[in-house]
């Protein structure tokens, strides 16, 4: 073995210790190095292949042709590429993509090994590095990380993951006010493993929701063991948040375990949050009573469902209004993302209007629509009933129970119920055939295809119509009162105020 190929062995072998990737990734970088070589030594813009025997550190160098079809547009030089009519010349068996290997004098390793073989080989290793760490995270994307703090910049923390892995802790994914220097230790969620041109990117997050329930997890044996599951998080990163709770054993009070002895856990969870304070809600299959829950520490005095809107209306004490909507709308805002409804809230009296007034605008409804007395209307709505619908499909019993009803009244009610639904639906069909509702429109958040349709009537087919609109142009639709319609509006802007941002 010459000394040349055992040269070859012994920087395979050191280097591959020391940078802890395995030997082929060396070989393989070698021979790259040894090719770049080869090809300046012999001029031209030839491909060269090296292959280097990975037991006695042997090696031979080949100039190589691929060969194209003839009427490939990829065709550029005859200095690495042959056509395959030229080729069948000399090989009557190569097919197109095969390749021609012709021995070539080899440039020496030793000449090489401080430039080129050098820059290849720390190329290699770098990005064998980069694999590894990729694959070594990839896996741990919605977990718990934890890193050093290397250096911060007005785009966010760079963080040391150890073994090379850096992380990066957008300015957007920071707990707001929070400082970090050099040298402390952070906790995050790792939400991506981003690809870099310099590598990938460990993108960490310190307040996306799922950070404080991994916390919890970590702070609460019960929860890691799942005998307590925490069903949701709303968060204001480092001012408050909220969870749902769930014990998965009945012997379990979930909120008490989340809580620890003295608070002891939670305030873990509140410390490591920059003193973020985290309210503990017990989860309850009832919408209305996990709303109340939720709105803790307020005290809900009713709570109106909207099934249809998904939304509730909360009332509350005069006093207590404040508190229950929280500093810039806090407490609704977490309340409303960790139940998933729309919510309201409203002092007693202003609750109390707002249902007089849905009265009344039932009463006339029920008044035009079924062309009743003022006293009919007024019965079906104090029976609950609040759409023409609800009279015209509602099983018949229910009505002919109502005292006032009698069997006749009961009759024609549902046939005038009836025929104003099939009035409304011919005429909207009319109307539909010139204006029909928008995908964007239809797809838009706080959206239904009934009031899609209803504001397709009116001639407001897209988003962009909608947003042009003013409240009072769309309010008296069936399906759509003032605050829905102000909501609407607002979402339908969005872009708007997007692109108003962007030009900034």
């Amino acid at each position: 073995m010459s000394n040349e190929n055992k040269e070859i062995l012994l920087v395979a072998d050191v280097v591959s210790n020391e940078k802890g990737v395995e030997k082929e990734v060396i070989f393989e970088a070698i021979e790259a190095a040894l090719a770049q070589a080869t090809k300046k030594k012999h001029g031209g813009d030839i491909d060269v292949k090296v292959n280097i025997d990975r037991e006695n550190g042997s090696y031979e160098s080949f100039r190589r042709w691929t060969i194209l079809d003839d009427e490939d547009p990829e065709f550029e030089t005859t200095e690495r590429q042959i056509l395959h009519s030229y080729a069948i010349r000399d090989y009557p068996d190569i097919k197109v993509g095969d390749t021609i290997d012709e021995p070539i004098e080899p440039a020496e390793f030793g000449r090489i090994a401080a430039q080129a073989a050098k820059q290849v080989i720390v190329h290699k290793v770098r990005e064998a590095e980069r694999n590894q760490i990729a694959e070594e995270y990839v896996d741990r994307v919605g977990t718990l990380v934890m890193g050093v703090v290397k250096r911060t910049e007005r785009r966010g923390i760079f963080l040391d993951m150890g073994g090379n892995a850096e992380g990066f802790i957008p300015r957007e994914q920071m707990i707001p006010r929070e400082s970090a220097r050099p040298g402390d230790r952070l906790r995050g969620y790792l939400v991506e493993v981003s690809e870099e041109t310099r590598g990938p990117q460990l993108i960490v997050s310190r307040t996306v929701p799922e950070f404080l329930i991994e916390l919890f997890k970590l702070e609460v044996p019960e929860v890691g063991q799942e005998l307590i599951e925490i069903l949701a998080a709303a968060r204001d990163p480092g001012l408050r948040a909220k969870i749902s709770v769930v014990s998965n054993d009945p012997r379990l009070d979930p909120v008490g375990a989340c809580v620890g002895m003295r608070g002891s856990r939670v305030q873990t969870v509140s410390n490591e949050l920059a003193g973020e304070r985290v309210d503990i809600i017990l989860h309850d299959e009832n919408p209305a009573q996990f709303v109340i829950q939720a709105m803790s520490p307020a005290e809900v005095l009713s709570i109106v469902v909207d099934e249809e809107r998904h939304s509730m209306d909360i009332a509350v004490e005069e006093d207590k209004l404040s508190q229950a909507i929280g500093k810039g709308g806090q407490n609704i805002k977490l309340a409303s993302e960790l139940t998933g409804w729309n919510l309201n809230v409203m002092s007693e009296e202003e609750a109390y209007e707002k249902s007089q007034v849905e009265l009344r605008e039932c009463v006339e409804r029920f008044k035009e629509q079924l062309d009743v007395d003022e006293e009919v209307a007024i019965i079906l709505v104090q029976e609950g009933f609040t759409t023409v619908d609800e009279v015209a499909y509602v099983p018949e019993e229910e009505l002919l129970g109502i005292d006032e009803f009698e069997e006749d009244l009961v009759t024609a009610l549902r046939a005038r119920a009836q025929d104003s639904l099939l009035t409304k639906a011919i005429a909207l069909e009319e109307v539909l055939d010139e204006h029909k509702p928008a995908e964007d429109l239809l797809a838009m958040e706080g959206m239904d295809d009934r009031t899609a349709l209803e504001l397709a009537s009116l001639g407001i087919s897209t988003m962009e119509d909608l947003a042009e609109q003013a409240v009072e142009d769309i309010v008296g639709l069936d399906s759509i009162d003032e605050e829905r319609a102000g909501a609407l509006i607002m979402t339908a802007r969005e872009p708007w105020f997007a692109e108003e941002e962007a030009g900034e």
